[in-house]
């Protein structure tokens, strides 16, 4: 598995999806045993999404408001953290660089950024 911006937003998704059987259960009265695996299922699911979102944060592939969308409020509801997939891809598509990182590292063959010397007066 990639630590993909897609591969995130699916897992995002799928992490909603069961999220959103887990409240359907927990409405429906009679569904202990089905309550219980999909909790479970949400609860280790919301673990391994913020240690993938942390991952993704320092390899600089989601900006920090969508980690903060998933690891936070994904704790709450899931929602959150698939909406700021959703918006991030939008913004990045009107930016035209869905396809690059958030923020660009320099490369080893780039030159080093020189500052200009002090004017002497």
């Amino acid at each position: 598995m990639s630590l993909s911006f897609p591969t995130l937003k699916r897992l995002s998704f799928a992490h909603s999806t069961i999220y959103t059987c887990l409240l359907i259960v927990w409405l429906v009265p009679g569904l202990a045993t089905e309550e219980m695996v999909f909790g479970f299922t949400h609860g280790v699911g919301w673990i391994l999404m913020v240690i993938l979102i942390f991952a993704a944060l320092r390899a600089r592939v989601v900006p920090m408001r969508t980690a903060f969308a998933v690891s936070v409020l994904g704790g709450i509801a899931p929602f959150f953290g698939s909406y700021e997939f959703v918006r991030e891809e939008r913004r990045r598509a009107a930016l035209g660089d869905a396809a690059q990182p958030v923020i660009e590292r320099p490369s080893a063959s780039a030159p080093a950024p020189t500052t200009p010397a002090p004017r002497a007066r």
